[in-house]
């Protein structure tokens, strides 16, 4: 018997029938169509309302996607299916808070099973409901103790409270379960993490295994496995392009481009349009801040399209004040972001995010934009075709690296990297105060823990093996990393007595203290990147080696920008050979030290209205280029 056949009339049977088979053969536009008239002839029928609101969602419209969900969960209120679709709706809406919400409503003596805890965890992780996400993933687990991906997904809440052994566990849980796509989502954080807490014990193994599977990866698995944890280890320029164009790939694959523009270009100014969801207390932010401040507003106008947290800082407020425009994307779908750039009639499109946590820079897929750039905010190629232009300078970009980048290179003269006269710059406080020895030579690395490796170590050791009166001067990032760093170190001939820790502090304070470093002691294949510049903006110069990747070329592009390219080394050996001669002559690092103070506002690095006209010139020439009608090129710094 039809489910239909007693309770309606046959048109409801057809709809029904209709729009199952179209749900079947993705058919979404038609599965709608059905399931619409059957929801119309029989309003009460729970049924139909869940089927349509699944092929809306499907089809991507979701607004009428919650509406049907909601009529449906109101005719089955204890249904955990009507639930869960419910919060997926809200979820792809990006609206967090309510689908949680939608789970704290549930009946409390409705059924529950697997998969509704499963995405009630996932619904409180994304609305940073960390210590309640938990409870749901272990009343998962509960069920299906084997289950990778419920894991994995513990392993994200246990990683943002900052629960990092923890986290690795669930992950290398993860790894272990699955051999399939969950074992790519977790590979590539097992290594992140493991990073982490400095525990190097499965380093090794990890990140061959990792890399294994960057190389064997097919478009399936390559796209679940994260191209910013190349940055930190060993990996090729072309593994990091290839992993890239995967990842770019895959999170396009269902994003079509918009209609061709119709028409001559609206007149007016030249429009950048800036994507980010870090226009907040940010490093992004705080790098860019006075760059949007001293552009040139009478040939440019900026619109800043913003998925970040409204979290009242002064930076915040200094971004938004500066653009003529902005808004508040979060809520949007991809293609409703793209629409809105299009009929913006953005000229240049600007992503500062590529393949970092928060990303949607994606949607460029659907060419909102007829010049389309990578910009500050990821150290590597995105590996997307849809982004024309990668923004680095002769040093971080050479164009001998070309095929290295999915994009095409345009380089500004002096460094990619814009910076902040407004910063602070306090006193520095004693070195008493900091529990520094005052007759020392004070070696020091303030990046986060992940960059450092057994290696970096070595050197470290050989360099103080060297300079008797250096200590070694690092930031406590965590417990465990500490510990672990501090026992390293000791392993390698490095007492404790030249071992020194530092508290995470707000930037005043932190640049203030670091005015009583004497050497900044970079690390790579992942430099540090806005903490060299701090270091420099403080007066210390910064002592690197640059490598084959973007990541690994920052601090050498910053202090060629300070006018200091000897701090930029030719090989390891070197770097250990400068940092124990200027540790044991320290009058020569005070030369160096004072060069950058008495030269500071001079220097390219930090003349924001120098990098300013460099930097929309060369946004002019992308323009140009493409209002000539000519395709996007390798642009040589002028």
């Amino acid at each position: 018997m039809s489910r239909h056949a007693t309770a309606v009339p046959n048109a409801l049977e057809r709809h029904w029938q209709a729009g199952l088979q179209a749900l079947k053969n993705r058919a979404w536009d038609r599965a709608i169509a059905e399931f619409g008239q059957g929801a119309r002839l029989a309003p009460s029928d729970r049924l139909m309302w869940l089927n349509l609101a699944r092929a809306q969602l499907a089809g991507g419209a979701l607004d009428a996607a919650i509406d049907a969900s909601r009529q449906a969960q109101a005719l089955m209120p204890e249904d955990p299916l009507a639930c869960r679709l419910l919060a997926e709706c809200l979820v792809r809406q990006h609206r967090f808070a309510e689908a949680a919400q939608v789970f704290d409503a549930y009946p409390p003596q409705a059924a529950r099973d697997f998969e509704w805890h499963q995405a009630q965890g996932n619904a409180l992780f994304q609305s940073q409901r960390l210590q309640d996400a938990v409870s749901a993933f272990f009343q998962a687990l509960a069920l299906k103790i084997d289950d990778a991906l419920t894991h994995y997904r513990l392993g994200l809440c246990f990683k943002d409270l900052g629960l990092t052994r923890e986290a690795t566990e669930c992950f290398r849980t993860a790894v272990s379960l699955d051999s399939d796509s969950t074992r790519a989502l977790a590979l590539s954080l097992l290594v992140h993490e493991g990073r982490q807490t400095c525990d190097w014990r499965l380093v090794d193994q990890d990140t061959a295994e990792l890399l294994q599977a960057i190389d064997q990866a097919d478009a399936k698995t390559g796209q679940l496995l994260s191209p910013f944890a190349l940055l930190a280890v060993d990996a090729t320029p072309a593994q990091q392009r290839r992993i890239g164009e995967i990842r770019a790939k895959g999170l396009a694959r269902e994003l079509k481009p918009l209609p061709a523009p119709v028409g001559p270009r609206r007149p007016g100014r030249i429009r950048v349009g800036y994507l980010s969801s870090d226009f907040h207390q940010h490093a992004t932010s705080v790098l860019m801040a006075e760059l949007l401040e001293r552009r040139d507003s009478s040939r440019f106008e900026v619109t800043l399209y913003s998925h970040s947290i409204n979290d009242g800082s002064a930076v915040m407020r200094r971004v938004r004040a500066a653009c003529e425009h902005f808004v508040d994307v979060t809520h949007l779908t991809h293609t409703a972001i793209a629409q809105r750039m299009r009929d913006d009639a953005i000229d240049i499109a600007v992503d500062l995010k590529g393949h970092t946590r928060g990303s949607r820079f994606e949607l460029l897929a659907q060419r909102p934009a007829p010049v389309q750039v990578a910009y500050l905010g990821y150290p590597a190629t995105t590996g997307a075709d849809y982004i024309d232009y990668m923004i680095g300078d002769p040093v971080v970009t050479p164009l001998s690296h070309a095929a290295n980048y999915s994009e095409h290179i345009a380089q500004l003269p002096n460094s990619y990297q814009p910076n902040d006269r407004q910063r602070p710059l306090p006193p520095a406080p004693s070195r008493a105060s900091l529990g520094l020895p005052e007759d020392a030579v004070v070696l020091c690395c303030f990046n986060q823990v992940y960059k450092m490796s057994p290696h970096m170590l070595d050197l470290w050791a050989a360099i103080l093996a060297q300079a008797p009166r250096a200590v070694l001067w690092m930031l406590a990032w965590n417990p465990h990393g500490q510990a672990n760093l501090q026992r390293e170190l000791e392993a390698r001939g490095v007492p404790a007595s030249r071992i020194f820790w530092a508290p995470k502090l707000h930037l005043g304070e932190h640049i203030a203290r670091l005015r009583q470093a004497d050497l900044f002691l970079d690390t790579w294949p992942c430099n540090a990147h806005t903490t060299a510049s701090e270091a420099l903006w403080a007066g210390v110069p910064v002592l690197t080696v640059p490598g084959p990747t973007y990541a690994s070329r920052v601090a050498a592009s910053l202090v060629h920008a300070c006018g200091l390219p000897d701090l930029a080394c030719a090989s390891e050996a070197d770097y250990v050979g400068l940092a124990a001669a200027l540790a044991n002559e320290p009058q020569v690092l005070q030369g160096l030290k004072a060069q950058l103070d008495e030269h500071r506002l001079a220097l390219p690095l930090f003349d924001t209205d120098r990098y300013a006209r460099d930097y929309e010139a060369l946004l002019q020439r992308m323009f140009d280029r493409q209002q000539a009608g000519l395709p996007p090129t390798a642009l040589a710094a002028a």
